[in-house]
C-alpha cells in the first residue's frame, strides 16, 4: 500500500511539474520584441489584413513572450531597395520587401517574374514560390533568415484609357513593379517606368503616368480606383506578370531566440505564411474589382486570342533573360522548368 501511494504521489508530482518545464521554455525568458519594417502604407490590406493578424497570431501563441511591432511606410528610414540590407544588417530585426527592388541581386527568383509564368490565383503563386525557393533559392537569400518567400495574383494593367488589344499599349506610360515587368511592357509597346509604391499615386495625379501595372489588393491603398478609370485583365493563366516578396530576418537575432520562440516563429513562417498571403490576395481581388464597379470604372478582360498575342510578344523577354542565366552560371531552362512544376503542384490550392 506505501508503495502505490508513493508510485501515486511520484506520478502526481511529475504531471504538476509539466507544465511547470513548459513555462520554462517559454516563459522565463525575458519578453522579445522584434521590429518589423516595410514599405507598404498602414492602410494597404498587405499591412493591415496579413502582417497585422501574423503578427498578433505569434504574440497569442507565444503567451505575449514574443511580439513583432509594425513599421509601415519605411518609418524606420531609408528607401524600399535598402530594405533586404536593413535585415542583413541589423538596422531593422525583420523586413517585407520586394527582390526586385534592387534590380539583378536576385536573379533566380525572378524566374516567377518572367512575363506568361505566374497563376492567376495568388494562392497558387504565393505557395509554388515557398517551393521554389526551398529547392532552389537558399544560396541566394543566404545572408538573412528567410521567413518566407511568396508572390501576388495576376497583375492587372490600369490606365487612363481603355486597352482592349496590343494597339492600345503603345506609348502608355506605366509604372512597372520589376525589372522584367518592365521589358514585358516594352515588348508590348508601353514604356515601363520603374517606380516604388508610394510614389505611384502622386504620379498619377500629376499625369506623370498614363497607368500603372498592379494586382487587384494594391488598388484602393494607392487610390488607383479614383485616380484611372479603365483597368485591363488577361483573363487566364498564366498571368502576364507577379512580383515576389521575400520576409527576411537578421540571422544573429533569429538564433539569439530562445528555442521554444524559435520554434513558434518558424510555425507561422514558411508554407503557413504563404498560405496566408496567397488567401489574402485573392479575397481582396474579389473585393476590390467589386469595388471598382461598383464606382463605374470599365473593367476589360483580354480574349483568349487577344491574350495569345500578348504571350507572344513577350517572348523575347523570356529569351534574353536566359542568355542572362547563362551568362550568370545558372541554368535558366531548369529554373523555368522547376517554377512551373511548383505552380502545377498548387494549382488547386
Amino acid at each position: 500500500m506505501t508503495f502505490h501511494r508513493r508510485q501515486f504521489l511520484r506520478l502526481a508530482s511529475a504531471a504538476v511539474a509539466a507544465p511547470a518545464i513548459s513555462r520554462v521554455a517559454l516563459g522565463q525568458s525575458p519578453p522579445v520584441t522584434l521590429k518589423l519594417h516595410h514599405f507598404l502604407p498602414p492602410v494597404a490590406n498587405g499591412h493591415a489584413k496579413l502582417l497585422v493578424p501574423w503578427a498578433k497570431k505569434i504574440e497569442t501563441d507565444s503567451g505575449n513572450r514574443l511580439k513583432i511591432e509594425l513599421y509601415p511606410s519605411m518609418q524606420l528610414g531609408g528607401t524600399p531597395p535598402q530594405l533586404y540590407d536593413q535585415a542583413r544588417d541589423g538596422v531593422a530585426d525583420i523586413v517585407l520587401t520586394l527582390p526586385g527592388s534592387t534590380p539583378g541581386r536576385f536573379p533566380r527568383v525572378e524566374v516567377f517574374e518572367l512575363p506568361f509564368i505566374a497563376d492567376r490565383r495568388g494562392i497558387t503563386n504565393a505557395k509554388a514560390v515557398q517551393n521554389f525557393y526551398e529547392a532552389n533559392l537558399r544560396d541566394e537569400f543566404k545572408d538573412v533568415h528567410v521567413l518566407c518567400v511568396c508572390a501576388h495574383d495576376a497583375g492587372i494593367i490600369h490606365a487612363n484609357k481603355q486597352v482592349k488589344t496590343l494597339q492600345d499599349m503603345k506609348g502608355l506610360k506605366l509604372r512597372a513593379p520589376t525589372r522584367l515587368a518592365g521589358e514585358a511592357l516594352k515588348a508590348l509597346g508601353a514604356n515601363g517606368v520603374t517606380m516604388p509604391i508610394p510614389l505611384v499615386a502622386e504620379a498619377l495625379a500629376h499625369k506623370v503616368l498614363d497607368g500603372c501595372v498592379v494586382p487587384w489588393e494594391v488598388v484602393p491603398a494607392i487610390k488607383v480606383h479614383e485616380l484611372l478609370k479603365f483597368h485591363t485583365d488577361i483573363g487566364r493563366s498564366p498571368a502576364l506578370y507577379t512580383a515576389t516578396f521575400v520576409l527576411a530576418m537578421n540571422k544573429p537575432k533569429y538564433e539569439s531566440l530562445p528555442a521554444g520562440l524559435k520554434k513558434i516563429l518558424d510555425d507561422n513562417c514558411g508554407q503557413h505564411a504563404a498560405t496566408l498571403a496567397g488567401r489574402m490576395w485573392d479575397e481582396q481581388a474579389v473585393v476590390v474589382q467589386e469595388l471598382v464597379r461598383r464606382r463605374g470604372n470599365t473593367v476589360t478582360v483580354l480574349d483568349k486570342d487577344e491574350a495569345a498575342h500578348w504571350e507572344k510578344a513577350t517572348q523575347p523577354v523570356t529569351e534574353a533573360w536566359l542568355k542572362q542565366a547563362k551568362e550568370k552560371g545558372f541554368n535558366g531552362e531548369k529554373l523555368i522548368a522547376d517554377a512551373k512544376a511548383a505552380l502545377a503542384k498548387y494549382a488547386n490550392a
